[in-house]
């Protein structure tokens, strides 16, 4: 979907963030944000025929690029807007950054959300000493509870991507970058509201007009694509995604305009490639990245970006994955590769049945991890039982192998996973 499309400066929103802003915050967040390495990728730079370099936001104290906007926004308030305390909605990694800055800053916080919010990332808010309210079953039930709320005591609302000055923060890393890759060509940002992509696009293009910027956004909640399609913000259903730091139903205000004007596509991604980006993270990369901060890579390795001959940088924006779902995205990970198999086999109930099909499998070196055995089910007759074998192979050719010496062997067997 290509996104680039000139508009007259009259239909652009009335407080565009500008270069200048970007710079400002830069300076003025410098001395509390790290530089987050910028490193290359091998693997990624085979398959897409041209550097690729991992920009790890995930490593941020608060293990996600909210920090920049946050931290800018509270250093743009007045002392009075502090007073009142603040207030802010988030499905997590925003609120970990205003909670942690707020409180470095000694501000009271607030933070709304989702009742269905990883637990690891309610914890994390808690620690830095905000207080959490979980409310709603979606970032915009807690957003409306939040909003509410300011408006009932009069606090400060800091909201997660549609402000300018948190456009601004997220905005410093595309000069960021600049310091780090001087022959970067294309730089891949996830979606949601728009607040990272905007701020960067804004800064790149201003800096270096040629460079593309392609943002990534999950089908799940194509909020941006939607808004873009329609020129307008536009509310969608309710929907499920394991990218939460980017579920968010109806684009940014402010953000929308400087898409439109600024960045040159947008592609989408699905679950299974977003769950298979998180497992090449971390498997390949050797870091840890939340669905959404992993939907650049689910792009370059399901090709919906052409980057031959490119240098380019993807955004690994954040890495607050709750652990039992990456639990799940490991072993799915591992079924898909034919890592991971279950075997349901058929074989005679007599002594050393067992011994005899174990002995087979040992002679192609995989290794059993679960059994069960089932005599009344499954449809055996009554000499013969059947045994479901969990195993490790080393991928789909050495489950081939396995597959082939079963049934040289006489076994009747089917692949349940």
């Amino acid at each position: 979907m290509s996104v680039a499309s000139p508009q007259a400066a009259g239909e652009l929103h009335s407080h565009m963030v500008t270069l200048n802003d970007i710079q400002d915050a830069l300076h003025r967040i410098r001395p509390s944000i790290g530089i987050s390495p910028a490193a290359q990728s091998h693997e990624l730079s085979r398959i897409a025929g041209g550097p690729v370099f991992l920009k790890l936001e995930n490593l941020q104290r608060t293990g996600a690029f909210k920090e920049r906007g946050a931290l800018n926004k509270l250093l743009m308030l007045s002392g009075e807007e502090r007073d009142r305390g603040l207030v802010a909605a988030s499905a997590g990694n925003h609120a970990q950054a205003v909670a942690y800055h707020a409180g470095r800053l000694g501000v009271k916080a607030e933070i709304w959300m989702p009742l269905t919010t990883p637990l690891a990332k309610v914890s994390a808010t808690r620690r830095h000493g905000a207080e959490v309210v979980l409310h709603g079953t979606s970032f915009d039930e807690a957003y409306v509870g939040s909003r509410k709320r300011c408006c009932e005591e009069q606090r400060t609302f800091i909201h997660p991507f549609d402000d300018v000055d948190v456009i601004a923060g997220q905005g410093t890393l595309g000069p960021e970058m600049l310091e780090q890759l001087r022959q970067l060509d294309t730089v891949i940002v996830p979606v949601g509201g728009g607040g990272l992509i905007a701020g960067i696009a804004v800064a790149l293009k201003e800096l270096r007009p040629r460079i593309r910027v392609i943002g990534v956004q999950t089908s799940s909640l194509p909020s941006m694509a939607a808004a873009l399609e329609e020129k307008i913000p536009v509310l969608l259903p309710q929907a499920s995604t394991i990218a939460d730091g980017i579920a968010v139903r109806v684009a940014g205000e402010k953000t929308l305009p400087l898409i439109q004007k600024y960045v040159d596509d947008l592609v989408l991604v699905d679950e299974e490639e977003i769950a298979n980006s998180i497992l090449f993270l971390l498997e390949r990369e050797k870091t840890v990245a939340e669905g959404a901060g992993a939907v650049g890579v689910a792009a370059l390795l399901h090709a919906k970006i052409d980057l031959k001959g490119q240098t380019a940088a993807v955004v690994v924006s954040g890495g607050n994955v709750d652990v039992t779902l990456l639990a799940r995205i490991i072993e799915r990970g591992l079924v898909k590769d034919g890592r991971l198999v279950r075997l349901r086999i058929h074989l005679p109930d007599h002594p050393g049945a067992l011994n005899r099909l174990t002995g087979v499998i040992a002679t192609k070196l995989v290794n059993i991890v679960e059994t069960s055995y089932e005599r009344a089910h499954y449809g055996v007759g009554l000499g013969d039982t059947a045994i479901d074998l969990t195993m490790e192979t080393r991928g789909s050719d050495h489950y081939g192998e396995l597959a082939f010496a079963l049934t040289e062997s006489g076994y009747d067997f089917e692949r349940v996973i």
